[in-house]
């Protein structure tokens, strides 16, 4: 973990995926073609080596940006490596233009970490674009998952993602196939603002793998601020943005989900920390067909903490299974959650301008806890109907306190938040999680 380093340096790992630069070679070099440095285009040829001596080429120059090239119409095999900084280069750009390809067979990481495949530690100013893909050839990973295969020796539990990062990256108009897990950003206390976005181009990141692909989240926060992601399209096995603890500041927008498990914040207190995660807005979301929509999970029996500030809105459903969820009953076994006395509180979080279709009967689901309640959840503007022709959808709320205005469908079933006695029972509920 990154201590307290005012260069905000950084980690990030790939998973099955990644990028690539075109460059061509000048008198003043700021280009690298890894061309240049002995890359293959061939899906069966070991690239690696050559990857890291245009890695090593375009940090070694004091300059103000140097690019390293991954050229169109090329395809490039590369195995688990890491691009190590600090570099003299003030940034560092990768292009991708062509095609990066991830080992096909699991056993390419023996004797190796298993949760990265291509990984950058301690550089800064790390930009990330082009047209070209990642392809992480996933399957093998997912015919070895100890979800799906549980009795099978030697089955996985980990496997490599995407991209973990540590600090600022920008990410541009970038194609992830058959992703292992996910791309995964992860930025600790003291960084620079990171950022996912390109206001200039139509689709920024396109990340696709099965819908029965085991654990691909399609974007993972963690420990991480300051962040925008927009103009995306992710379809996953998992949730199309996941957000974890010790988030704050996160802008998402403009995103198409589907399939996948929707956008979630959490799973969050499972190993007992007290959760910090706040200042949420989610706008402007696609949902096609997925498990669930705008959901909160926590934790139990362990979680302690707060959920707070968030905001979900212009959201639209077609066909999503669970459009609106909080869970703060959350366990390993569903259906077996047993009511605790500690919790995560869930607070300030509102629903407005939220539309579409539910083909569950219960499109509006909270289920807090009842030791420590949902507060000041505010539904504004909802308009939910099944998918199903002739059928109603109903809401559900167990210990959920909040307002509702504007056109509701179905109707709320938020209790009121205004009476004394019920502000004085919840604050007492939920002052030892502060």
């Amino acid at each position: 973990m990154l201590q307290d380093n005012p260069r905000c340096s950084m980690l990030l790992t790939f998973g099955l995926l990644f990028l690539s630069f075109g460059f061509h070679a000048g008198s003043s070099k700021s280009s690298f073609n890894v061309l240049d440095y002995g890359a293959v285009d061939d899906d069966a040829i070991d690239s690696s080596q050559a990857f890291l001596n245009a890695w090593t080429a375009a940090c070694s120059v004091a300059i103000d940006q140097s690019t390293i090239i991954i050229p169109g119409k090329s395809t490039f095999l590369v195995n688990p490596i890491v691009f190590l900084g600090p570099c003299k280069a003030k940034t560092i750009n990768f292009q991708i233009l062509g095609t990066i390809l991830a080992p096909v067979s699991p056993s390419a990481w023996e004797e190796r970490d298993p949760s990265l495949w291509l990984a950058f530690r301690g550089v800064t100013g790390l930009n990330v674009y082009g047209t070209g893909t990642i392809d992480g050839r996933g399957s093998g990973w997912w015919n070895q998952s100890c979800r799906y295969h549980p009795t099978l020796p030697g089955c996985t539990k980990l496997a490599p993602t995407v991209s973990q990062s540590l600090l600022a990256i920008d990410y541009h108009s970038v194609e992830i196939q058959h992703n292992l897990l996910s791309l995964l950003v992860e930025l600790f206390d003291r960084m620079c603002g990171t950022i996912l976005t390109d206001a200039e181009v139509p689709l920024m990141v396109s990340i696709s793998a099965p819908g029965n692909s085991p654990n691909t989240d399609g974007i993972h926060l963690q420990r991480t601020r300051n962040i925008i992601i927009t103009n995306t399209r992710v379809g996953a096995g998992d949730d199309c943005i996941s957000i974890g603890d010790y988030t704050s500041n996160v802008n998402i927008f403009n995103i198409t989900c589907g399939p996948g498990h929707g956008i979630s914040i959490g799973s969050l207190g499972r190993s007992g920390n007290f959760v910090e995660v706040q200042n949420i807005f989610v706008k402007n979301v696609y949902l096609k067909e997925t498990t669930n929509g705008a959901r909160i999970k926590t934790w139990q029996k362990v979680g302690r903490g707060y959920v707070r500030k968030v905001i979900f809105e212009n959201l639209y459903f077609d066909s999503v299974k669970n459009p609106i969820v909080i869970d703060q009953n959350y366990c390993d076994v569903r259906g077996a959650c047993q009511e605790k006395e500690t919790g995560v509180w869930v607070t300030d979080v509102t629903y407005k301008g939220l539309y579409g279709t539910s083909i569950t009967d219960i499109a509006v689901n909270l289920n807090c806890s009842s030791s420590v309640a949902c507060t000041k959840i505010t539904f504004d503007s909802i308009v939910l109907w099944s998918s199903v022709p002739g059928k109603d959808v109903t809401s559900y709320c167990n210990n959920a306190y909040g307002v509702a205005k504007g056109k509701l469908q179905p109707e709320s079933c938020l209790q009121d938040m205004f009476s004394i006695d019920r502000i004085m029972k919840i604050w007492m509920m939920n002052v030892k999680n502060r």
